[in-house]
């Protein structure tokens, strides 16, 4: 915990690759700073530089199953403070600040309510929630 890893890695679901830097720059990530899910930084640890690995997770497994309380109606008002709500479609991700304002978290937006409702529908699960997951990592180095 602590270390600072770099690595190429391949975050892909049922529908393919969420991220995917083999093809560009290679990342730096913290261990422990929550960038990738605990079920993923579990099976680094250990591993050795020059590692290149393919893990597979049981759906539900690297991020958690999908939960209907982590969607939710937010005023119109809210995504209005985050940029005109017609630039935003449906399937879009919103970036929200946290409450105390270091940090933020995403929604994905589902459905604009009935004209006149005054909300919008966001989904707050992991776009990987729920389903299996594919995790290839090549670790160049450790720090």
């Amino acid at each position: 915990m602590g270390s600072f890893l770099t690595l190429h890695y391949r975050l892909a679901g049922p529908q393919g690759d969420v991220v995917n830097t083999f093809n560009e720059g290679p990342a730096t990530l913290t261990v422990g700073a929550g960038a990738l899910s605990p079920a993923i930084e579990s099976r680094l640890i250990g591993l050795a530089e020059g590692a290149r690995v393919t893990i597979e997770l049981a759906a539900g497994e690297a991020f958690g199953h999908r939960s209907a309380e982590q969607l939710r109606r937010v005023p119109l008002e809210v995504l209005r403070e985050h940029g005109a709500d017609d630039h935003y479609g449906v399937g879009d991700v919103v970036r929200f600040p946290t409450p105390d304002g270091n940090g933020s978290f995403a929604g994905v937006l589902r459905e604009y309510g009935p004209e006149g409702s005054g909300w919008v529908l966001f989904d707050f699960n992991h776009p990987l929630a729920g389903q299996p997951v594919t995790f290839e990592v090549q670790l160049i180095g450790v720090l």
